[in-house]
């Protein structure tokens, strides 16, 4: 690293950890740490929302994908329109007429506790999931460009974002989210111009070279292939995502109640749709430009592969453009983009988990519902936060010497996490029939099936021919038909 670039990450990092104690007298209640008081406009949530999009699985899973593939990953990105279109219409209007903080609550209320603490488990497991595969994301990126230890950076990553979390409460992590998302965009704009004025070929050349290869397609538009990777499978596979995101996650839940009205935070979720859309396109257009650039430099590619190791070297393409062509201090602010990529989901997963072992887990299995101080809560949410701190670094050391793409792994691993949230929450809302003997017949069956489907140690002829991304949807109809049809059976009690 060239000292500019040391200067210019070493502030930004300083500016956001500084943020977390500016916003430390707000978060010395409960309320102000997990709700910010309900006082935020909507457009600071929206760009909130937008930074959370852009981990690191964007910023360096996304090029990877199209350079070593094509766009069809982006198809996720056409998703989230469509399910912001029910979430605006149904479940901010759900949550925030409900009061309750916890996105569970109320599925004890319709099911039982079994069913509040069994999505608990799935949510608290996924989150685990995401931030260690957004760690790993900011620390492949980091080596390159420091060629400091993977595990060190890591680790010291952890630190960080784990301490101003800690301090600053939700409302730090939303304001420090909404500046993480200008500097994501920017960093962006930066490596696009930077790679057409520096290619080989010119800036003719690069779209050229990429149009030739099939760089810029979308993939296989068959509606009855099932098995790869089509159009139609990332459409459905990102729906039942965004799905699980806007109607139960925790971390969009969450932001429902930090808004100042019902309209600022419906105007929130459109905000952070509107944005992430166009900006991950450049992410896309980065990975097919990165492919034509290296074209002519088959030594640089092969460092990059012996460098990568067992990992997919896909990964460290952009790493390894920033590390090498791009200029003094440009390349620090890149890097602080790719920081702000990992810090601005990994404190929102942090600060979601901390608010549901306090209200799901703390007050309702350990004190049984009795109140519980204001100190006490303190206490325990800041414990919280940094033991899942300390659990999401320790699963991104694990997943160091993972050979997959990391987008790959953190969809492999959300859509087993999620199926069995989603399913239950459909459920829950759309069948008023369905009761306690219903809901626990489909998430047993439904459990059933997502593990079949995803462990490595069931023969593939004894699997059904589909491509891992339909677990969630398998997984989800699974649940929310059985329940159905038990229904039908087994009516809830009146």
């Amino acid at each position: 690293m060239k000292t500019a670039d040391i200067i210019v990450l070493v502030v930004y990092i300083a500016i956001v950890v500084g943020a977390g104690f500016w916003f430390a007298r707000r978060s010395s209640t409960s309320d102000g740490f997990m709700k910010a008081g309900g006082r935020l406009p909507g457009w600071v949530i929206g760009l909130s929302l937008f930074g959370t999009y852009l981990s690191s699985n964007t910023f360096i899973g996304v090029p990877g994908k199209a350079y070593a593939g094509n766009w069809n990953a982006f198809v996720f990105s056409l998703s989230i329109p469509i399910a912001i279109v029910i979430a605006t219409r149904y479940f901010v209007k759900f949550y925030r007429d409900s009061g309750e903080i916890s996105a569970y609550e109320h599925l004890e209320k319709r099911f039982g506790v079994w069913a509040r603490i069994y999505a608990v488990i799935c949510y608290l497991l996924t989150q685990v999931a995401r931030t260690a595969t957004i760690m790993l994301g900011v620390a492949i990126g980091l080596q390159q460009v420091t060629g400091w230890n993977l595990a060190t950076i890591i680790f010291v990553a952890g630190v960080l974002v784990t301490a101003y979390t800690l301090i600053g409460g939700i409302e730090a992590v939303i304001w420090t989210d909404a500046i993480q998302s200008v500097v994501l965009t920017l960093g962006a704009l930066l490596v696009i111009g930077t790679l057409l004025l520096k290619h080989p070929e010119g800036a003719s050349g690069a779209f050229a070279i990429a149009f030739d290869n099939d760089k810029l397609s979308f993939g296989s538009w068959n509606v009855a292939d099932l098995t790869t990777s089509t159009v139609w499978v990332v459409l459905i596979y990102g729906l039942f995502i965004n799905l699980t995101n806007f109607g139960i996650d925790q971390n969009y839940i969450q932001r429902y109640h930090t808004a100042q009205s019902e309209a600022a935070a419906k105007r929130a979720l459109w905000i952070g749709a509107i944005l992430y859309v166009p900006v991950s396109i450049l992410f896309f257009l980065i990975g097919s430009l990165l492919f034509g650039f290296y074209q002519s430099m088959p030594e640089e590619v092969a460092a990059i592969q012996a460098m990568a190791g067992d990992r997919k070297f896909e990964d460290s393409i952009l790493p390894h453009f920033m590390a090498n062509h791009l200029p003094a201090g440009l390349g620090g602010l890149i890097l602080a983009a790719l920081a702000a990529a990992a810090m601005s989901t990994i404190d929102t997963s942090l600060n979601s988990s901390a608010t549901i072992t306090l209200k799901d887990l703390w007050t309702r299995l350990i004190r049984r519902g009795r109140e519980v101080s204001e100190a006490e809560s303190m206490k325990v949410l800041r414990g919280a936060t940094i033991a899942w701190g300390v659990l999401g670094t320790g699963t991104a050391l694990l997943l160091t010497g993972n050979a997959k793409n990391i987008l790959d792994i953190w969809w492999q691993l959300s859509g087993m996490f999620a199926g069995g949230m989603l399913g239950l929450f459909l459920l829950g809302i759309i069948v008023r029939k369905a009761g306690n003997v219903a809901a626990v017949t489909g998430v047993l069956l439904g459990v059933i099936v997502i593990f079949w489907l995803s462990a490595s140690w069931v023969p593939e002829n004894l699997k059904p021919a589909l491509h891992g991304n339909l677990t969630i949807v398998v997984g989800t109809l699974t649940i929310f038909l059985a329940g159905l049809l038990v229904s039908k059976v087994v009516p809830k009690q009146s």
